[in-house]
């Protein structure tokens, strides 16, 4: 059996807490916070979207087991950044603030983003 190669992974422009929009797949349009990042796999949760069931076994916090509805993660290419400014999607650029501190920034109406 082949081993699988390591890569290393990029950096991504989306953090946990950015609203972001989801540009493609089964909740296209829906929009949402990040509850978290896998960095090793390039993906991301988000609040509300790629709701899946999950079957479950009764367990001490639900002693009757059954269905579960949550959220699934999402490959980043998935989703876009919301500009805090204009609500709408935009991409992620980088800039130095007065600070001289290295900030994120919105390319279409080049607010930071926080």
């Amino acid at each position: 059996m082949e081993k699988k190669k390591h890569v290393q992974p990029t950096k991504l422009k989306i953090r946990k807490g950015d609203l972001v929009k989801v540009i493609a797949g089964d909740s296209k349009g829906t929009q949402g916070k990040i509850v978290e990042v896998i960095i090793d796999k390039g993906r991301a949760i988000v609040e509300g979207a790629n709701m899946v069931s999950k079957h479950t076994k009764p367990n001490a916090a639900n002693p009757n087991g059954g269905i579960v509805k949550q959220e699934a993660a999402i490959h980043i290419s998935n989703l876009a950044l919301v500009d805090p400014k204009t609500g709408n999607t935009t991409r992620v650029g980088r800039k130095k603030n007065d600070a001289g501190k290295l900030v994120r920034v919105s390319k279409k109406s080049g607010e930071e983003i926080k």
